[in-house]
């Protein structure tokens, strides 16, 4: 439907045009405005690169004026003006290098109108190299321009030879999805955005803000994804839960599904002598244990455990056994869904949202969405949750099937843009979008829960209007399909997903690629691959091995990967291959700055790896020593370039760090990001000889210090701050020093040269 509406349609071109009249700037971002014709210019510092906006209507704008927000702080705003009044908003903040573009829909009728999407802006890219050498990356994946990929909430356009780009991303989301399409057209690349609410009532003469939208040019893309994330974090106050390493039932060899109270009991136990003190947290209960029928996918009645489930004492006496082993009981349920047919939900029709054909909405697996607008539905959602939470004990929510909180349709796998039958929901409440009910479903399961439960979504690619719908309101967000718990189903999935999306981890949302494996049916480098690609991503770890029966050097593998780290992992050609090869992590400590290259063959062939220190992302140096974690090994330095080759299916996680003229500390044995996240307080005393440190180690686990000792250092003695003695094994600059810690504990140590 197109409504006699004045709707402000934009034009976004990156060129280099300069344009008169009004102007705001910061110290990344600079907006102009020609009154004469009404064309914006946009344009970012320390890269190429302009935005024009033309606006059908304009015709004219006002003089900058001050503005402050609460979150941003100072900033500067132009209005744009009309025959009939303002149409739109530019704003720049002080810190913040995006220009804001939020635009006015006003209702001229005499009768009230309802929108579904509502086009904002259209931006047309240019990098100074031809169309078909960049590439566009969006929820969609990585794809050419070309082929109009379509995409949720973000779009990115970059030359990956630079990795100079545009990106372009909402940065509310309260009543509207924001979409965004490519395109190339007259040979240049294109970009659609566009507002979707499903249901948008405007009465006669009112009018409606559109969601903001921010766009931004920068030298890095990647870097300008991560901005825009921090931006949505910031702007959405959020402070996610620490971020657990646990293990889910689903796909377990033995006792999967939704396991039973026995196999729970004695895979808890297991997890809390052997696996907690490196960083496992949690046990979670997955699908099979609930009521109601299964006609159309798993069953929907989350008052009760079904009794033949394998939980005879019930599911809150799970949940204690769980709590009693120091650990975090978790659950799976789908809150926002029902089956309108099942025998329990009879006398509650008005619980389901409607299509226009007065039927319940009903969708495939999820079966019929429950209607957050109607004050029945959300008491039995309610009532549900503070079970689960307040009675049972569950403190780990892992929801599934949420995108029925939005009325639409399951339709898994999706990515990029699907037609989801948003706008044929009906809703108690007509005057709410379809996300804004969705948010207030979120909303109402974090207050029935209350405080101190991790709530994890699951996931986004049924239904993509879970994604932005999300934003704030999760901790965790399941961000690709199931995996199905085989190499192959894992390497096609966990990490493609989970790359496409790394910017939103721990910033918006932990990531969620779905379990890592490493049982024995798996090669020792498929199982090390899977593990050292969740641990480096940094996202959120869940095994779902039947872990009492792994061989010991699979369990080794979990001990040296599920511990989170708070370091910085960037996947490095993340604007060169659908499923990048490689990523960097970095943390610094004070002056000293470490870095952790992980390398992944997913591949059936032997793969060579050639990457200069420059485009890997490590600071400037002559050379950098490197030490291999799997195969505990010292590499001979790197000058330059790094060269290596990789098995099928392989991975290697080499720390790099610049040569120094002293001792200094390479790598640790404790996990795979080799200190980041064991070792602090690095310190060399060139008066004393003695390289110093702290390190968090696990009682009973021998620890070593991998350190290079350059020149004619020699290591006399090492010894931990309580004065136990250190093992030494020296061979020319490469050295080892190690001991078995007697406490699970923050352990001073110091080397001692000659």
């Amino acid at each position: 439907m197109k409504p006699p509406l004045s709707l402000l349609a934009s034009t976004i071109l990156l060129c280099g045009m300069p344009v008169s009249g009004a102007v705001i700037e910061n110290d990344s971002c600079k907006i102009s405005v020609a009154n004469a014709t009404g064309v914006i210019s946009i344009a970012g510092t320390g890269a190429s690169g302009v935005a024009e906006v033309s606006l059908p209507g304009v015709t004219g704008a006002g003089e900058p004026s001050a503005t402050k927000d609460p979150v941003f702080g100072a900033g500067k705003d132009i209005v744009l003006t009309g025959k009939d009044g303002p149409l739109g908003t530019l704003r720049l903040y002080r810190n913040l290098p995006f220009a804001l573009v939020r635009l006015t829909v006003k209702n001229p009728d005499a009768r009230p109108v309802v929108l579904d999407k509502v086009p904002v802006a259209s931006l047309q890219v240019k990098l100074g190299v031809p169309a078909d050498q960049t590439i566009t990356l969006s929820s969609n994946g990585l794809q050419p321009a070309g082929k109009k990929p379509g995409g949720y909430a973000w779009m990115a356009v970059a030359d990956p030879k630079t990795r100079q780009g545009v990106v372009a991303g909402w940065l509310t989301h309260e009543r509207a999805n924001g979409t965004l399409f490519a395109s190339v057209e007259d040979g240049e690349v294109k970009i659609a955005a566009r507002g979707e609410y499903g249901t948008l009532r405007i009465a006669s003469g009112a009018k409606a803000e559109s969601e903001t939208l921010m766009i931004g040019s920068f030298a890095d893309a990647r870097l300008g994804l991560e901005a825009w994330a921090d931006a949505v974090a910031k702007n959405d106050r959020i402070e996610l839960r620490p971020l657990p390493s646990g293990y889910c039932t689903w796909y377990s060899d033995k006792n999967g599904g939704s396991g039973n109270e026995k196999g729970i009991a004695e895979l808890s136990a297991f997890a809390a002598k052997v696996l907690k003190p490196h960083g496992f947290s949690f046990v979670q209960i997955d699908d099979k244990w609930q009521l109601g029928n299964s006609k159309n996918g798993p069953q929907k009645n989350f008052t009760a455990h079904n009794p033949k489930a394998g939980y005879p004492s019930g599911m809150k006496a799970t949940a204690d056994m769980i709590k009693a082993d120091g650990l975090t009981p978790g659950l799976w349920f789908m809150p926002f869904s029902g089956n309108w047919d099942d025998p329990f939900f009879a006398d509650h029709q008005e619980w389901f949202v409607k299509r226009k054909d007065g039927k319940p909405f009903e969708s495939k697996w999820s079966a019929t969405c429950l209607d957050m607008s109607q004050p029945g539905a959300r008491e039995y959602v309610r009532s549900v949750v503070s079970r689960i939470a307040k009675d049972w004990g569950y403190t780990y929510f892992k929801m599934d099937g949420f995108h029925s909180g939005a009325g639409t349709s399951n339709v898994y796998v999706n990515a990029g843009y699907k037609n989801d039958d948003m706008s044929e929901a009906v809703f108690a409440d007509p005057d709410k979008s379809n996300i804004e009910v969705f948010r207030s479903g979120i909303r109402l399961v974090r207050e029935a829960a209350g405080p101190g439960v991790f709530f994890l979504g699951c996931c986004v690619t049924q239904n993509m209007r879970s994604y932005e719908g999300s934003f704030g309101l999760v901790d965790a967000m399941r961000v690709g399909p199931d995996n199905n718990g085989s190499w192959k189903g894992w390497s096609g999935a966990s990490p493609v997903y989970g790359t496409r999306h790394y910017f939103l981890n721990g910033r918006v949302w932990w990531n969620d690629p779905d379990p890592e494996y490493v049982r024995a049916s798996l090669t020792l480098d498929e199982a090390r691959t899977m593990a050292t690609w969740t641990a480096l991503s940094g996202q959120l770890n869940a095994n779902s091995d039947w872990l009492p029966g792994l061989p010991a050097d699979r369990i080794e593998i979990l001990k040296r990967t599920l511990a989170p780290h708070k370091a910085t992992a960037r996947p490095v050609d993340l604007f060169e291959s659908g499923v990048p090869k490689i990523w960097l992590v970095s943390q610094a400590n004070g002056d000293t700055r470490s870095d952790v290259a992980g390398l992944y063959n997913w591949s059936d062939e032997e793969m060579p790896v050639e990457i200069t220190a420059e485009r890997l992302g490590l600071a400037p140096a002559k050379s950098y020593a490197a030490f291999d974690f799997w195969a505990n090994a010292f590499l001979p330095p790197v000058e330059g370039t790094l060269r290596t080759k990789l098995a099928p299916h392989a991975c290697q996680a080499l720390a790099l760090r610049p040569m120094l003229d002293h001792p200094f500390l390479l790598s640790t044995s404790r996990h795979v990001t080799q200190g980041m996240t064991d070792a602090s307080d690095e310190k060399w005393s060139p008066a004393n000889k003695t390289l110093a440190g702290r390190s968090q180690v696990v009682a009973g686990d021998l620890y070593e210090l991998r350190v290079v000792a350059p020149g004619a250092s020699k290591a006399m003695r090492a010894e931990t701050g309580d004065r136990q003695k250190m093992d030494l094994i020296q061979n020319g600059s490469e050295l080892r020093a190690s001991f078995t810690p007697s406490a699970t504990a923050a352990v001073d140590w110091k080397i001692v040269f000659e």
